[in-house]
């Protein structure tokens, strides 16, 4: 009981950050009206978010080996409720950015945070179960998001998805509060010295097998960043449905993450890592041949132009468990430094992808469709060359 409470918790952490990327989606074109901006002037809300989101992973792992899990947790969603509230409250396009900024500051602690918890309180196998339980519960708030937010939109406007952000600030303030305890005991931490903090990263930077495997879970994950980036365009613009049809794209995409993760943490006794993410590379690679083969010859329709996604992102989620560990294990003493320079990385790779390479390809289902396979190249190269480099050693330390 107290692992199933546990996984709801962290889950639940980890979704703070996706609601409020996939919530607002349907709410592009209303946004733009509001504030007379430009499509391009509006995807800066969604890109800055994720730069920032990006950016303050660097920290949330570290401040939580110097302070403990818990108070990181509960302080960064006081900013995160501020945040939302302010998106409710803006009065122009400018306070909105701000907003979504400081939104995007607050939004990175419980999946960084939520790693090191597991590394905590989990070893080997148990803790990659635990992530996949974690990532299958997690993966419902993508799929939701945008479908509530375009209910949200259609009723009551694009502010009314600010304040549900709002609420659900509060309610996860709330559940930390009461029944997520300390994982780190005050023995175990590390003193906050900027210039031992400026050497760790380094040290982390420095490790090449690491940084591959980072690189590779990021680049694979971009794939699922390119269709999340294009998202309003692509279904509203290349697969010509309303706001209200978020679902075709995400519920395929999300239904596929589930079931990848659920099976990834019931294979994790049964097969070893360096399989199931090989079998994991090679479904990818159909899915994303179906992708590209269906985009060249046909028009983009439903739900023909989705089934693919829907491979691709239940082959995805079977290897992130493994791959997630593999970096994290290199650091057994650090592991709050090491989720936060994984989740800066993989963060910062989606960030481009959706706010810089998706806007270059989303006119066209083809164009996305190539940019998937771009992604996995890149996902599978950086793989193989972090496994060629496992003779440099499977265990690493950082000073304190």
């Amino acid at each position: 009981m107290k692992n199933i409470l546990l996984t709801l918790l962290l889950a639940g952490l980890t979704m703070v950050g996706p609601l409020a990327i996939d919530t607002y989606l349907p709410s592009f074109p209303a946004i733009a009206q509001t504030f007379n901006a430009s499509p391009m002037a509006i995807q800066q809300t969604l890109s800055l978010f994720l730069f920032t989101f990006a950016f303050m992973m660097l920290f949330y792992g570290t401040l939580s080996d110097s302070f403990g899990r818990r108070p990181v947790i509960l302080w960064s969603l006081v900013l995160y409720v501020l945040a939302s509230l302010g998106g409710a409250l803006a009065g122009s396009f400018g306070f909105l950015l701000g907003a979504r900024i400081l939104q995007g500051l607050a939004s990175g602690a419980g999946s960084v945070i939520g790693r090191a918890i597991v590394q905590d309180r989990f070893e080997g196998m148990a803790a990659q179960k635990m992530l996949g339980n974690i990532m299958m519960v997690f993966g419902l708030a993508p799929a939701i998001a945008p479908v509530l937010g375009g209910w949200l939109q259609v009723s009551f406007g694009w502010r009314s998805i600010f304040w549900f952000l709002t609420a659900f600030g509060v309610l996860m303030w709330v559940a930390v509060w009461r029944w997520l305890p300390e994982s780190l005991p005050q023995e175990k931490r590390h003193l906050l010295h900027l210039g031992a903090i400026a050497r760790n990263y380094w040290m982390v930077l420095k490790h090449r097998q690491f940084l591959l495997l980072s690189v590779s879970l990021g680049a694979a994950f971009g794939g699922f960043a390119l269709y999340i980036g294009s998202a309003a365009y692509f279904i509203m613009h290349i697969l010509k449905l309303p706001e209200t049809a978020f679902a075709w794209l995400f519920i395929p995409l999300i239904s596929g993450h589930v079931l990848g993760a659920t099976v990834s943490g019931k294979l994790a006794h049964r097969m070893a890592p360096s399989t199931l993410i090989n079998l994991s590379f090679g479904l990818m690679a159909i899915a994303a041949a179906l992708n590209v083969g269906y985009n060249w010859f046909f028009a983009a329709t439903i739900p023909w132009a989705v089934l693919p996604l829907f491979l691709f992102s239940f082959s995805l989620a079977l290897a992130m468990p493994p791959l997630t560990l593999a970096g994290m294990n290199l650091f057994p003493q650090n592991s709050g430094l090491a989720a936060s320079m994984q989740s800066f990385l993989q963060m910062m790779l989606f960030a481009l992808v959706s706010g810089l390479v998706a806007p270059l390809l989303f006119d066209s289902a083809l164009h996305l469709a190539l940019g998937l396979v771009a992604c996995l190249v890149v996902s599978y190269a950086t793989y193989r060359g972090a496994t060629h480099g496992q003779h440099q050693g499977q265990g690493a330390g950082v000073t304190s």
